[in-house]
Parts: C-alpha cells; sequence; structure tokens
C-alpha cells in the first residue's frame, strides 16, 4: 500500500544527504547553504504534516504518551504493533531531529552575527548540536534496519517507494 508520498520521501532524503555532507564535509559556504536549505526542507515538511497527504499528516502519527506506552508494551512482549505511518518511536525521532536541524540553523546563524564575534558559547552549542545529531541519526538508522529484520517490513525500502506491505 502506498505511505509515504513523494514530498514526504524527497524530503527525508535530501534533509539526510545534507546531514551527512555537512557532518563530514568541510565548514564552508556550502556548508552554511545545505544547512539553511535543510532548515528549509524541514519546515516545508512541518507544513506538509498539517497540509499533506493522509499518512504524512501529524494526525496519523503523532506520538502521543498513550501511543508510545502502547507500543513499547507491545515491543516489550516481542510482538511491536504494525503502523501504517510512523510507529510512535519513529515519530517522536523524527520530531526530535527536526528539532535539532532547526536548532542548527539557528545556531549556525547566531555564529555569524557581529554581536556574537569572538564568543565561543554559539560554537559550542552548534557542535553539541551536531554531535546530538549524528547519536540521533545512528539510532533512527540502526532502528529501521532492526524493526526492518523483526517485523519483516522493509522500512527503508518503504521510504524509497513509498509502499509498505498492508497490515
Amino acid at each position: 500500500m502506498k505511505v509515504w508520498d513523494g514530498f514526504v520521501r524527497l524530503t527525508h532524503w535530501a534533509v539526510a544527504g545534507i546531514v551527512v555532507w555537512n557532518l563530514f564535509g568541510p565548514t564552508d559556504s556550502a556548508h552554511r547553504l545545505l544547512g539553511y536549505v535543510a532548515a528549509g526542507l524541514v519546515v516545508a515538511r512541518i507544513v506538509w504534516g498539517f497540509a499533506g497527504s493522509r499518512q504524512a499528516r501529524f494526525s496519523a502519527w503523532w506520538p502521543t504518551r498513550s501511543h508510545l506506552i502502547e507500543y513499547l508494551r507491545s515491543v516489550a512482549n516481542g510482538k511491536p504493533m504494525h503502523h501504517v505511518s510512523h510507529n510512535p518511536l519513529g515519530g517522536l525521532m523524527a520530531l526530535f531531529l527536526w528539532f535539532l536541524i532547526l536548532a542548527l540553523a539557528v545556531s549556525g546563524w547566531i555564529m555569524r552575527l557581529d554581536a556574537f564575534w569572538g564568543e565561543d558559547w554559539p560554537q559550542e552549542i552548534h557542535t553539541w548540536l551536531s554531535v546530538a545529531v549524528e547519536v540521533c541519526v545512528c539510532v533512527h538508522v540502526g532502528a529501521a534496519v532492526l524493526m526492518s529484520v523483526w517485523t519483516r517490513e522493509n522500512l527503508i525500502r518503504a521510504m524509497v517507494t513509498g509502499n509498505k506491505k498492508a497490515p
């Protein structure tokens, strides 16, 4: 069944590519430009969470406390619940990654302001945020691989093709 529309997949993979480039590439004018592009894509994806296709909308996957508890219980019991869209932990990770990417863009912008010239704290915050993104990306990719194997549902292929197995 069709789950992820083209816009969701485009923003996902474009932001993923930019994050990898900016984490391991040079910190030059391209780094700054790509950081702002990533932030713009995240903002566009957030807007799409209100106006986009059914499975892209926050109403399809918002990680409420009760959904998180119910899902964690199913995982603890060895039978993770199937979700057409993001599972609650995946949704929580998406929100956290978006927050970090937006915070990175803001901290990167602050570093360039004359008002903070010579200050170390904007660079320190930017560095800590980039480390947080690295950790979250590793957890995100690891969880996608683990859950793909465990549930026999190729989540990575689903984010490429837009299709998942029907429950």
